[in-house]
């Protein structure tokens, strides 16, 4: 295996690894919720994220892109729940005042 095939698959392992080990946040979003997780964390990481987006579209860096893009989508996905899970127990919130109010 050549020099440049082991940068390409070191950066696609590495890229990989920590586009991925965002599911798990994702995945808790969605059972939990996220208010724990600022607006401002989440958008300065997608800003961060699409950075090294173009970086790798002008370098030709195809491990960069993807794993990027990826990221990218991951960060609007986690964005897009911690907003409709607060919604989502906001109108919790409200439906069990209105019963006990009644109850």
């Amino acid at each position: 295996m050549t020099t440049d095939n082991w940068i390409l698959v070191l950066g696609s392992v590495g890229g990989f690894c920590t586009t991925f080990a965002y599911v798990p946040q994702v995945i808790k979003i969605w059972k939990q919720g996220g208010r724990d997780l600022s607006y401002g964390m989440l958008g300065l990481y997608l800003i961060g994220v699409v950075l090294w987006l173009a970086y790798g579209v002008l370098m030709h860096a195809q491990a960069v892109v993807l794993t990027n893009f990826a990221t990218a989508i991951l960060i609007g996905i986690a964005t897009g729940l911690k907003a409709w899970t607060a919604r989502r127990d906001e109108i919790k919130t409200g439906l069990s005042e209105v019963a006990a109010e009644r109850g």
